[in-house]
């Protein structure tokens, strides 16, 4: 079946026209160019300030004039991750979309329902004939996966709303109300290459299935990073020195893919231990990493490599930061506090980095694990730059929208919904420090792996989260 025969239409045929876009983060110049054409066609108000994000204002339809202002919000951006065996460029080509049951997916790489349904929606509302709404400001912003740098230029007076709804949370249940703040923590260093000895060995790791670094970092998934660290640590006895290291990619999606060459005094009796490691580590992720393989080759190549005192060092550092949850919240039931995601890690012609993004949703604790990952890295010799620091949106309970739509929710879908935090870095918290009168609330339709090539986003679901926003327009407050 076509996308854009799915219901709702109007949903899946902006998603489908989106999706032709290319769209990476920090790359968001043909989708800001494709918002804004929108906006313009409709003859609505439209701007683009000046750090990228779009906005495009629409007037109440008849009756909801005296009704609260809402800002519906949603970034343009996708994570771009693909399987190792696709060939894809994410900034020349659309995503290839196929229908799979109940669920939409892509041919091999990310889906960009993440944060592209709710573009999608919040464009079926501008262009929409027949669907009561009060005053809207769409609120389109930029670079929310890499840096969240669209929210934190928005300046304060761009909007006037007093509410704001986030189209960017993934399960179709929940009302999210606050969520985890984040820092970028990025070691470097730069090594002189000395000679090695002659045995060479390959370590590849993949099929693991990755995800999103908040939201999945609880499951027990594998760090594909924290594996490789694994078995670079058995060859230290060996006098392992490091020629190359490949492993994951973006700071927010769990790694799912590491490559290393290495050279050691004895190959035979280092491939035995990574033998009996292999066996350990499959064993311990059989039940969620089921196709998860670690390959080992010999190589006869010589190269040049770090020393063995400088490989001890970093292959110590990647045995000793911490990755995964550091803290479970106190005070919300089943809430990751705090956590963090050793993301990539590159080690090439002596150069070498190691990407790490730590989320938290009390900034004592972000910046408690993020001094322990400095104090870790520096240790070992290298240099720790912090970056990117966003805060958290704390909770407000008792705001009177989440009653609305708590109240919605129960009479149209006849449950109660899960009122939440989430440990994702969504924008909320940000725009609030310049808005801090605004109620704000994130919703969303039912998306699973995202961050992943496995991203895929549920029919039925869309169609219920349809449904529901048109509801929650139509029952917004009247101004105070």
């Amino acid at each position: 079946m076509s996308i854009t025969h799915l219901e709702p239409q109007n949903i899946w045929k902006n998603f489908a026209a989106l999706n032709a876009v290319p769209r990476p983060s920090k790359k968001e110049e043909r989708v800001i160019a494709f918002i804004k054409n929108f906006g313009e066609n409709l003859g609505l108000p439209t701007s683009v300030d000046e750090v990228g994000n779009v906005i495009i204002k629409k007037p109440a339809t008849v009756g909801m004039e005296n009704r609260q202002t809402v800002v519906l919000q949603s970034h343009l951006d996708m994570v771009c991750q693909k399987n190792n065996d696709v060939d894809f460029d994410f900034d020349t080509q659309g995503i290839e979309m196929y229908v799979d049951g109940d669920w939409v997916k892509a041919k091999g790489t990310t889906l960009g329902a993440d944060n592209g349904l709710g573009v999608a929606a919040i464009m079926s509302i501008l262009e929409s004939t027949d669907i009561a709404h009060p005053s809207i400001e769409a609120l389109f912003t930029i670079d929310e996966e890499t840096g969240m740098t669209g929210a934190l230029g928005l300046k304060p007076g761009q909007l006037t709303g007093e509410i704001l709804l986030n189209l960017d949370t993934e399960e179709d249940d929940e009302i999210d109300i606050g969520c985890a703040g984040g820092i970028d923590v990025t070691a470097s260093a730069n090594y002189t290459l000395t000679s090695t000895s002659s045995n060479f060995v390959k370590i590849e790791i993949k099929g693991l299935q990755g995800g999103h670094s908040g939201m999945d970092i609880h499951k027990g998934f594998g760090n594909s990073n924290v594996i490789l660290g694994r078995l670079l640590y058995a060859g230290i006895s060996d006098e392992i020195q490091l020629i190359s290291i490949e492993g994951g990619g973006l700071r927010n999606a769990i790694p799912r893919e590491a490559h290393a060459l290495v050279a050691v005094n004895n190959a035979s009796e280092y491939l035995q231990k990574l033998e009996t490691l292999k066996s350990e580590i499959l064993e311990e992720f059989a039940s969620v990493e089921k196709d998860l393989e670690i390959n080992f080759a010999t190589d006869e190549n010589i190269e040049n490599g770090l020393s063995v005192e400088d490989s001890k060092k970093i292959i110590l550092a990647l045995k000793s930061a911490h990755n995964g949850v550091y803290r479970m919240s106190p005070d919300v039931a089943d809430l990751v506090e705090a956590s963090n995601n050793i993301a990539r890690v590159e080690l090439k012609n002596g150069g070498l980095k190691i990407l790490n993004l730590t989320r938290s949703s009390v900034e004592s604790t972000k910046m408690a694990v993020a001094e322990q990952l400095k104090s870790v890295f520096e240790l070992a010799g290298m240099q720790v730059e912090f970056s990117g620091s966003y805060p958290g949106w704390k909770p407000k309970p008792g705001a009177e929208i989440i009653k609305i739509m708590t109240e919605i929710y129960e009479k149209d879908f006849g449950a109660k919904p899960h009122v939440v935090a989430c440990h994702a870095g969504l924008e909320c918290g940000i725009i609030g420090a310049n808005y801090p009168k605004m109620e704000m609330v994130s919703f969303g339709p039912t998306i699973r792996g995202a961050h992943s090539p496995d991203e895929r986003a549920n029919i039925p679901s869309a169609q219920k989260f349809w449904k529901y926003l048109q509801e929650i327009l139509k029952n917004i407050p009247v101004k105070n």
